[in-house]
């Protein structure tokens, strides 16, 4: 069934796009969307697991080197042990124009559910500093999950607007991502509920937003650093029109994108106001692979001419402070550990020594390795803080799900391995059968870490998460 647009919709591109409108209407309203997933790069064994799980399934998909074009579900082995992130292909352009390098510090400003910063994690490659934000509480929880389940150590989920942020990480990041909140018209033949919501002027209402989020990032920006700034939409008002109110405001300039021989368009330089804009990218739904998105490129001058506002202390208002406290934990203690935590700790690691990096943190009775490059936790809404290792409880440590994602050689640890069927009845809570005694055990599927056990007397515990069972 075609796709119904608004009619002033369908007047303005019209006007903008003349003779191409046609083509751009028929691909929105007639033509089918792809479905996809990419490949996680910090999983050793990803690639021969997905061919083994997924041999027919293995089509190349654009704008990203690990995506591939099929569908995967939630419920399957390789997407619950965090091997492969289901995403839709065009969204995948944007995390590759960033290209963070190991050792960078990178913010996702706008992150959840987790698609760029999963990508940004494997780019970083367990190194330097990711910090995934998102302001609304339970797609903040959504983002956590997903990168707990990804393995990446390196990444701290915070929940914060973004000039909430700003006093904690003035001029801090060398890259920020900012997928801002949008009009979503890139989106209309995948989402009618898009459709539904657009009215003529959405685009300018949602720039207005776009500029007020831009200001607080280009606060947390490195001179000499990176903005990058993408949208699902097609409107000038929030795409090649913002550029130009960030060059003209700000000292930017307008860095290349070399995406190698990816089947892109360029921005439109006739709908802004400064040079550089064909040095944009942009994804037509009549003219490219995948839905509408526009991605630009940013670089901060070295030597920031123009003065940014200055930025307060790192403290927030006392109202903000008793909320934070009660949401998160993790950030209201200074995280030294007691004889006891380090006792317990200290017996568990020598069954399995991390040879992970980090500051060893408890938050409360959760111990956690928090990445060096990270400044103060202190009043900060932090919902991952680094690698949550596990929980203190009496006379005894209990590892994490988190810590079982992460490692690298599971089977260099005490471990038992499953059969798909056991791996089913493990994520439905169950008890499973065994011959053994050896307690703390990593529960293994061929090569894929799933989670922890408890091996005793014949039989093993379930600790999966019980937030993440299902039958």
């Amino acid at each position: 069934m075609s796709i119904q647009l608004p009619q002033a919709f369908i007047d303005k591109y019209q006007q903008l796009l003349g003779v191409e409108a046609e083509d751009f209407f028929a691909a929105i309203t007639t033509a089918s969307t792809n479905k996809g997933f990419r490949l996680n790069p910090l999983k050793t064994q990803a690639q021969s697991m997905l061919t083994k799980y997924y041999p027919d399934s293995l089509q190349k998909a654009p704008y990203a080197a690990e995506g591939y074009l099929g569908e995967v579900s939630g419920r399957s082995l390789l997407h619950q042990a965090g091997y492969v992130y289901s995403q839709e292909p065009s969204a995948m352009i944007v995390a590759s124009v960033a290209q963070a390098k190991p050792g960078e510090k990178v913010l996702d400003l706008c992150a959840a559910p987790g698609g760029k910063s999963t990508q940004l994690a494997g780019q970083l490659q367990q190194q330097g500093l990711l910090v995934a934000n998102e302001i609304m509480p339970k797609r903040a929880k959504i983002l956590s999950e997903n990168l707990e389940r990804w393995g990446a150590r390196n990444v701290v989920v915070t929940n914060h607007a973004p000039e909430q942020l700003v006093a904690f990480f003035p001029q801090f990041f060398d890259k920020i991502v900012v997928d801002a909140p949008c009009s979503g018209e890139g989106m209309f033949r995948k989402d009618e509920e898009a459709i539904r919501q657009w009215q003529a002027d959405t685009p300018e209402n949602c720039a207005k937003r776009q500029k007020l989020i831009l200001a607080e990032a280009v606060k947390m920006l490195k001179p000499g650093g990176e903005l990058i700034y993408s949208t699902c939409t097609f409107a000038p008002e929030e795409n090649e029109e913002i550029i130009s109110w960030l060059v003209e405001t700000y000292d930017f300039t307008i860095a290349p994108i070399d995406l190698g021989n990816q089947n892109v368009s360029c921005g439109r330089s006739e709908w802004g106001s400064v040079a550089g804009l064909e040095r944009t990218l942009r994804l037509w739904p009549h003219l490219n692979a995948g839905e509408g998105h526009f991605v630009a490129r940013l670089r901060l001058s070295a030597d920031n001419i123009k003065q940014l506002t200055e930025v307060p202390a790192a403290t927030l208002d006392k109202e903000k402070t008793r909320k934070s406290k009660k949401k998160a934990k993790v950030s209201s203690d200074k995280g030294q550990l007691t004889k006891e935590q380090l006792r317990l700790w200290q017996e568990f690691s020598t069954q399995f020594p991390i040879p992970f990096t980090g500051q060893l943190k408890a938050f409360g009775e959760h111990l956690w390795l928090v990445p060096e490059q990270l400044p103060t936790l202190q009043q900060l809404k932090v919902l991952r803080a680094g690698l949550h290792l596990g929980e203190f409880k009496k006379n005894r440590f209990e590892p994490s799900f988190a810590l079982a994602m992460a490692l690298e050689q599971p089977k260099n640890y005490p471990h038992c391995l499953l059969t798909i069927s056991e791996w089913k009845k493990y994520v439905r809570g169950e008890t499973i059968t065994s011959d053994g005694n050896q307690g703390w055990v990593v529960l293994i599927v061929d090569e894929i870490a799933v989670g922890f056990g408890k091996e005793v007397q014949g039989q093993i515990k379930n600790f999966y998460p019980k937030g993440l069972r299902f039958n």
